[in-house]
């Protein structure tokens, strides 16, 4: 008897912990693609798609000079701008949204390289393929860690 109100207790407190998780990660593959659309909501990981705070921390990272990171700071808004409007665009299919919004990512991304020396675009390249890196490592499994595991050059 006290075995099964045990296991009856773990299995109530495995649902309990688990069913959260399954939840925030589902709204969280939603979430994702149009967290970068909208302005920060406040908490630890959302400041990282404000422009003014992007464009400091591009700033600390590529050494920019003042005009640069003012240039850098605008192009970011107009993303920005541009990812909200198409976020409130319900015409597009999903498949359609992401499309767009990694056309305008990569159209801020060239943008921005134009401004940048070329020491400051090899410092670029490298956070941006470091990036790709964890990124396929967590789509891939979600092991963080993938991207460290390969010999560095």
């Amino acid at each position: 008897m006290f075995k099964h109100c045990l296991l009856a207790f773990i299995l109530a407190g495995l649902i309990y912990t688990v069913t959260p998780a399954a939840i925030a990660q589902d709204s969280g593959n939603s979430d994702q693609q149009s967290a970068p659309a909208g302005p920060p909501q406040g908490g630890k990981g959302h400041s990282r798609f404000d422009p003014s705070k992007r464009a400091e921390m591009m700033a600390k990272h590529l050494n920019l000079n003042a005009d640069q990171q003012t240039k850098v700071t605008e192009i970011l808004k107009s993303e920005q701008s541009k990812m909200e409007s198409l976020h409130s665009d319900a015409s597009l299919s999903q498949q359609d949204r992401r499309a767009k919004m990694m056309d305008i990512h990569k159209a801020s991304n060239d943008q921005i390289r134009a401004v940048i020396n070329p020491d400051q675009q090899k410092k670029w390249d490298e956070r941006k393929r470091k990036r790709e890196q964890m990124m396929q490592g967590h789509h891939q499994g979600g092991e963080m860690g993938a991207p460290d595991s390969q010999p560095q050059k």
